[in-house]
Formats: C-alpha cells, structure tokens, sequence
C-alpha cells in the first residue's frame, strides 16, 4: 500500500468524525458505499444504504443538540491491516465524548471498530463497518 493511500484512508476517518460531530449526515453517509452497512450493538439494527445511513446521522446530531450536549467521535490507532488494490481491513480504537453545554466533558463509551473498505467512484468508502463496545461482557456484542 502507497503512502499516499494511507494517508486518503486516514483522512477518510478524519472527515467522517468531523461529518456526523458537525450535523453534515449526508457527508457522514457518502463515507460509505452505497449499499454500505454500520452495525452497533449500541442500536438494535444495523444500518443499511445511503438513506438509512443519513437518517441515523441525522437522528444522532439532533438527539445530542436536544440534550444541550455536543459529541465528538474520538478515532485512534488507526491500523490499516490488509489492503489491496480496491478493499482493505481497517481497525481502529473509537471514543465517544460528549460535552454538555456549561458543563464537564464525559467519556460515553470506547469502542473498537473493524472495517472493510472498497474503491467505490474512485474513492475509498466503507462498505462494512462493525463495532465492538469495550464494556461488553461478550468481548463487545452488548
């Protein structure tokens, strides 16, 4: 793998942090394929395709300004751990931190995700994303 596509790959994870934090849905879902799939134990379903994926988003940014609060999605360790010309598998730690308005930050949960990765329109997109949260007992299906 190039340097400069590691370097695509991890500003595809900057933006889409910044996309869902900042209340740009649609950004945060054109980071995925378009038949791309978040799964989350956190939610009782995986989310699936463009639609879906923007909805949920949606639902999350307003959720958060409803609360008063503001979230950021933490991405560390970013490690791109098979590629290819077109797919790779990518793992990463993810932090949720949410801010209350006037008030202390909080860490709401850390998690590892696992994705896979496709070229979809001459772009790295996500076409599979699973997450594991750390407090699950199970190893992270809570």
């Amino acid at each position: 793998m190039t340097p400069e596509t590691l370097a695509t790959i991890h500003q595809l994870y900057g933006a889409q942090s910044h996309f869902i934090d900042d209340g740009r849905a649609a950004e945060w879902a054109a980071t995925f394929s378009a038949d791309g799939e978040f799964d989350s134990p956190t939610y009782p379903e995986p989310v699936r395709g463009t639609a879906d994926l923007t909805a949920f988003a949606r639902r999350f940014f307003t959720a958060g300004r409803e609360a008063g609060e503001r979230s950021r999605h933490v991405l560390t360790n970013v490690f791109v751990a098979a590629a290819g010309a077109e797919t790779a598998t990518v793992h990463a730690y993810l932090q949720i931190v949410t801010t209350p308005v006037g008030g202390p930050s909080r860490l709401v949960r850390q998690a590892t995700i696992t994705d896979e990765l496709v070229v979809a329109d001459g772009q790295w997109r996500i076409r599979r994303r699973v997450v594991k949260r750390d407090d699950a007992a199970d190893g992270g299906r809570a």
